[in-house]
């Protein structure tokens, strides 16, 4: 009786377990991105609200920051009041879906929230958001 011998299957590498991994690595990295982003803004004691919620804008903010002392930031850069209608305009010129996210310490004065308002109101910006924080028993309900 004779045995046959099977033809010796040459290896080769399979493309389809390959394109999976690296969809599966594109589609991790891509998430993984999206929640490191940080607003642009600097820190400031928002005031608080009841109503507050989390909001995340990602890239589409432009973060117009009051610190405490009435000072003027966009986007983390120092600006002038006198300057900033223009720049707020050339921003929203370049990229017209912008949220203008104004970020007012909770101890400043009405009064310059509101000329901050104006002025990006005046630059063209349709969407305009001022963000508070939760009150404290909303924060102590949510827990760790």
């Amino acid at each position: 009786m004779r045995i046959r011998r099977r033809p010796v299957e040459r290896a080769r590498i399979e493309l389809i377990p390959m394109i999976d991994t690296m969809a599966f690595l594109l589609v991790f990295f891509m998430i993984a991105s999206l929640a490191m982003s940080r607003q642009a803004g600097l820190p400031v004691k928002l005031p608080r609200a009841e109503s507050a919620e989390p909001q995340t804008w990602g890239d589409r903010a432009l973060v117009v920051t009051l610190d405490r002392e009435g000072n003027l930031f966009l986007d983390k850069d120092p600006v002038g009041w006198g300057s900033l209608r223009e720049q707020v305009s050339a921003r929203l010129a370049m990229r017209p879906e912008l949220i203008v996210v104004i970020n007012a310490d909770e101890e400043l004065r009405h009064r310059e929230v509101i000329a901050a308002m104006d002025a990006v109101k005046q630059a063209g910006a349709a969407n305009m958001v001022i963000p508070t924080r939760p009150t404290e028993e909303q924060e102590a309900s949510v827990g760790p």
